[in-house]
């Protein structure tokens, strides 16, 4: 036995000993892509000196005697802190992820290479100014200045995922900043989702007036109504939506419903400044991610110091300021997507059908490789209308008669985006009129660009928009026979066409992602908006106030209020409210009671540390899936968020949209208060399951966790607890401080799309200006900068966004110089 014994130790030692072996081993290889900041480097590509100072957040301050040169020290920099996620944007974009990560992303690089965008992206490298060829030459040669460096000498790869996904990393080219502007187009469009829902719903709902109810337009003069689905295809079967929603697979770029973009920015001019100089709050709406999307630079060029928000392989400022100029900008919503029902020649499959008869498809053949399999080879399709997407994305199938396809309209679809040059333009503007000057230049993603000079404020719409025939016969709101002329898009408006508003007499302009402006159409912009709600309580702060200052702007970013609660809650309540006498402790009756109380003290504040929230938002969620579950079966899946709209049109009864609260199967006439006591009910049970009974003792922010979760490691055990970054957070569906819920089981209040950037100017003392990023600086987990700044935004901190390159090297924790190597 004592034999046993000792063998024993001896392997349990020898295994402990090999697994600090390893372990040791692996943080040694991992931490060898940590970069360096304080060295000093000769490399090609630049004509003179190149300093980088790392203030102490580990934000890059570079200084450069040529504009070309400080673009190099950005490429730079972006690879330093951010190569993985630059290459696996790229590679995304290209439809190439399958190479790395096998089968498993192979519905994603088919959908990329269907929509063409990096070959577009090629193509419009001959549409960018000269000013934004040399910066992006310039820009790529820094990063492939990093690229090399790494190789030379042995640096880890770059990054930890190379270990685990090793694959060789090409040259950045200048096309490839442009593709990924053209994928973040994609992040943010939403269009042709909403009118995939629109049509499965208008062919589902057995009273199709109550389309009106479940997808309501946004608050404003009303809109011609529209005709039924299937009634733009006489004489075709149209199919019955039968099953779930598909879930978009591993990687994908497409937003699911609702997830296309929100964001906040507002300006304020002298006249309503305390400190008599203008000022903007901007706070772009994203995905959590580790890292952020926004990787925070400052860059000093020819006409002076620009500082603010960049995204990692773009060489541009997209939001931020210089020293005369300050710039934001919000998902605007417009209509920039339409998706067309093409039909198939029955003789020729190969044809479809156009205005003029029978056309043959554009087709080429596209080799996609895989990870550890065969490659696969696939024929592209396109119409004149766009490309053909497949019936198998998107519930397609579900909307397609039979013997037609599905293509795209979109105007990030062109070989001639001049987007950049726009980008680039707008840094070197120094007032409001310059900076609109650039706004023909942008083509998409479409956006509300807020801007302020030292003494005008301005707001404006950017991106290309569809010039489309009033007879339109859905007006963009359902898929369309693409055979139909009046159907197609007429190529696109004047830039004049965009709705634009500059020092109004109210002195202040902003942007919640509301409807901005009511138009008939084909001028409307949008029927579609991100918001009905916030911008009531946006409106409410900004009017509650004669004067603004920064931290007032800074407070509404941070407003928690939810307008939708303040409303919603008297109307559901109304009948259950301080009726009956009082239930005996323990049944459900005093559980209810117990919640009617609460809420009923609450001011609709979703406070992480108050339990009224979650109450509040299990009751909607409950409510809603009782109403509409019996008309929409399974297709209620897709109406995972509670709409407000609807909520109010049922509890007010507008236009007869109470008889969504009757149950259709059932013999009862149910009332709308016996739907609201019963989706009490079943949101207080399921609280008791999730977070116990104690109704005072819960907590919102243990359900409304931020989660910023790595792309790609987040879901390996063990490891997702070192690079997802999770925190209580305030906020929800319908405040300022938005922090949009996940709407999924098993953890449906889970925050996973928010401010991924905060940003507030002042130009009354333009160095107090402030802004933060969402997790760090740095891509890299094993790095103190992968979440410090998270920590920060978290707690609703900011740190300094200033100019003053003396306080910068004040700070430094490193400086890189680049030096021109001798030839």
């Amino acid at each position: 036995m004592a034999t046993l014994f000792r063998w024993l130790l001896r392997l349990a030692s020898a295994a402990i000993f090999l697994t600090v072996i390893v372990v040791a081993l692996v943080y040694y290889l991992a931490s060898r892509s940590l970069p360096d900041y304080d060295k000093e480097l000769a490399v090609d590509g630049i004509g003179a000196g190149v300093e980088i100072v790392r203030d102490n957040s580990a934000v890059p301050h570079i200084f450069a005697e040529t504009d070309a040169d400080a673009f190099f020290g950005l490429g730079y920099a972006h690879a330093q802190d951010r190569l993985w996620q630059m290459v696996l944007m790229r590679r995304t974009v290209q439809g190439r992820l399958s190479e790395i990560f096998g089968r498993r992303t192979l519905d994603t690089d088919l959908l990329m290479r269907r929509l063409d965008l990096y070959p577009l992206a090629v193509r419009s490298v001959a549409a960018q100014d000269p000013q934004a060829m040399a910066a992006l030459r310039a820009y790529a040669a820094g990063v492939n200045t990093r690229i090399d460096e790494i190789n030379a000498e042995s640096l880890g790869r770059g990054a930890p995922e190379f270990f685990l996904f090793n694959a060789p990393v090409a040259p950045w080219q200048p096309a490839d900043s442009i593709a990924l502007v053209k994928l973040m187009a994609l992040q943010l469009s939403g269009q042709f989702r909403d009118e995939i829902l629109r049509a499965r719903t208008s062919l589902l709902l057995p009273d199709p007036d109550r389309l009106a109810d479940i997808l309501p337009d946004a608050p404003g003069s009303g809109t011609a109504a529209l005709p039924e689905y299937a009634s733009l295809f006489p004489g075709k079967t149209m199919p019955r939506y039968a099953g779930t929603p598909h879930p978009e697979g591993p990687l994908s770029p497409v937003p699911e419903r609702g997830f296309a973009g929100a964001s906040n920015a507002w300006a304020a001019a002298p006249s309503r400044s305390a400190g008599g100089g203008t000022l903007l709050a901007n706070d772009p709406h994203l995905g959590f991610t580790a890292p952020s999307t926004w990787y925070l630079a400052r860059l000093q060029l020819a006409g002076g110091g620009v500082i603010g928000g960049t995204i990692p392989g773009v060489p541009a400022v997209m939001l931020g300021r210089s020293q005369r100029l300050a710039w934001g900008i919000t998902s605007s919503y417009l209509d920039d997507q339409d998706l067309y029902i093409e039909e198939l020649n029955p003789d020729n499959p190969q044809e479809y059908r156009t205005p003029d008869g029978w056309k043959r498809f554009e087709t080429r053949r596209t080799i996609v490789e895989i990870k550890d399999e065969a490659p696969v080879t696939v024929t592209l399709r396109w119409t004149d209308n766009g490309p053909v997407l497949p019936k198998s994305r998107f519930d397609l199938e579900a909307i397609t008669p039979p013997g037609h396809v599905v293509s795209m309209s979109w105007t990030a679809l062109s070989g001639e985006d001049s987007s950049l040059s726009g980008a680039l333009r707008l840094m070197r503007a120094g007032s409001v009129e310059e900076a609109l000057e650039a706004a023909p230049l942008y083509v998409a993603p479409a956006q509300m660009l807020t801007v302020i000079d030292r003494e005008h404020i301005g707001l404006k719409l950017v991106g290309a928009m569809p010039r489309r025939d009033a007879a339109h016969q859905s007006q963009g709101r359902l898929p369309s026979p693409g055979w139909i002329e009046a159907n197609r898009w007429q190529g696109m408006l004047p830039d004049a066409s965009n709705p634009v508003w500059t020092d109004p007499a109210g002195g202040i302009v902003g942007n919640t992602n509301n409807k901005i402006i009511d138009r008939p159409f084909p001028l409307h912009v949008s029927y579609d908006w991100g918001d009905s709600q916030r911008v009531m309580r946006w409106t409410q702060l900004m009017q509650g106030r004669q004067v603004h200052t920064r931290d007032s702007f800074i407070e509404a970013q941070l407003d928690t209020v939810s307008p939708a609660a303040r409303t919603l809650l008297p109307l559901i309540g109304r009948d259950l409210w301080y009726t009956g006498e009082a239930a005996p402790a323990g049944t459900p009756e005093r559980q209810r009671q117990r919640a009617l109380e609460l809420l009923a003290n609450w001011n609709g504040e979703m406070n992480e540390h108050l339990p009224e929230p979650l109450i509040y938002a299990a009751w909607l969620r409950a409510l809603q899936e009782r109403l509409i579950r019996d008309e929409l079966g399974p297709l209620a899946d897709a109406f995972d968020h509670v709409e407000p709209l609807f909520i109010e049109r049922v509890y007010r009864n507008v236009d007869g949209a109470g008889v969504w609260c009757d149950v259709i199967r059932s013999v009862a006439v149910e009332s709308c208060s016996d739907i609201s006591r019963m989706a009490l009910d079943d949101a207080l049970v399921w609280i008791g399951e999730q977070y116990g009974t104690a109704l005072e003792s819960l907590r919102w922010g243990d359900a409304h966790q931020a989660m910023h979760k790595h792309t790609v490691l987040g879901d390996i055990p063990l490891l997702r607890y070192f690079v997802n970054i999770r925190q209580s957070s305030s906020g929800g569906d319908f405040t300022l401080e938005r922090g949009r819920t996940s709407g999924r089981d098993p953890e449906p209040f889970l925050s996973v799309h928010g401010a991924t950037y905060r940003g507030v100017y002042d130009f009354a003392d333009p160095d107090s200006s402030v802004f933060i990023n969402s997790t760090g600086q740095s891509g890299h987990f094993l790095s103190r900068h992968y979440d410090d700044l998270g920590t920060l935004w978290r707690r609703g901190e900011y740190i300094p966004m200033s100019l003053d390159a003396g306080l910068a090297r004040a700070a430094s924790i490193g400086v890189t110089q680049l030096v021109p190597s001798a030839q």
